[in-house]
């Protein structure tokens, strides 16, 4: 069998990588490059975690500070991207451990947007929102 190279046809290595795995073929695996992708698709988890708390928060800020564009659409998009995040965190529980430091990491993001689409600089320096709050279906900040 020839080994496809892993730079050249990306889909082909992954499907001859995956034969190799099934049928016990250990001496011809890629052992260096499937560990790459294995941590990759840990960081992709972690991505994703990222970007849906960015667009939540950055909803709720804009629901608070904007009250007088609240809709029905923006009140489902908070809604939509909890329960994506709990999915999400369901799918990966060990993520839990990290959603302080996501919530810290990505607020500035998520202000930057808010403040792009809403025109406003009168976000606080630092997230107002606890966990809870974010996560709580019932929860949504008043002005």
């Amino acid at each position: 069998m020839n080994i496809i190279d892993y730079k050249n046809d990306f889909y082909a290595w992954t499907q001859q990588q995956a034969q190799l795995l099934r049928s016990q073929q250990f001496n011809q695996i890629d052992w260096n490059h499937i560990a790459e992708e294995i941590e990759d698709m840990g960081r992709s988890e972690k991505r994703q975690l990222d970007s849906r708390l960015e667009v939540l928060i950055m909803h709720l800020l804009k629901w608070q500070f904007q009250p007088n564009l609240r809709s029905r659409s923006g009140q489902l998009t908070i809604k939509e991207q909890r329960l994506r995040l709990e999915k999400l965190l369901k799918e990966n529980p060990s993520l839990k451990s990290y959603l302080e430091e996501a919530k810290e990491k990505i607020y500035p993001l998520a202000v930057i947007i808010a403040e792009q689409e809403t025109g406003l600089s009168v976000f606080p320096a630092t997230c107002i929102y606890n966990l809870k709050q974010i996560f709580s279906s019932e929860f949504l900040p008043e002005d």
